[in-house]
């Protein structure tokens, strides 16, 4: 498995307020909002995205973009992490994995 794509993902309760705040910091709008799922800002190759109501956990994460996620969680849950069952969403296939440290990684597969 190797890494196509990363990003912070940051939890939020309220995507527009959120989205208004990183606009603000940021100084750019954002690239992609849906609703108050997500939201994600692209800065100079770099992703921050905001998660909302459709999100793996309450803390912030990494998001890890792979080319066949089955593929990528096999070694993971070999290696005895804590691995959650894939879920569906409208743009991906994405699945938690919890560190050592307690803090998580979530691995996505975009849809075709």
């Amino acid at each position: 498995m190797s890494a196509q794509g990363l990003s912070a993902a940051f939890p939020v309760a309220d995507m527009t307020a959120a989205v208004a705040f990183m606009s603000a910091v940021l100084g750019t709008e954002p690239t992609f909002v849906d609703g108050d799922r997500w939201a994600q800002f692209d800065v100079n190759g770099n992703r921050l995205a905001l998660s909302g109501t459709d999100r793996e956990g309450e803390g912030a994460s990494v998001m890890v973009k792979v080319a066949d996620l089955d593929a990528a969680l096999a070694p993971l849950r070999e290696a005895g992490f804590k691995v959650a069952d894939p879920v569906e969403g409208p743009h991906e296939v994405r699945a938690q994995v919890v560190g050592p440290d307690g803090w998580a990684a979530v691995l996505y597969q975009p849809r075709k």
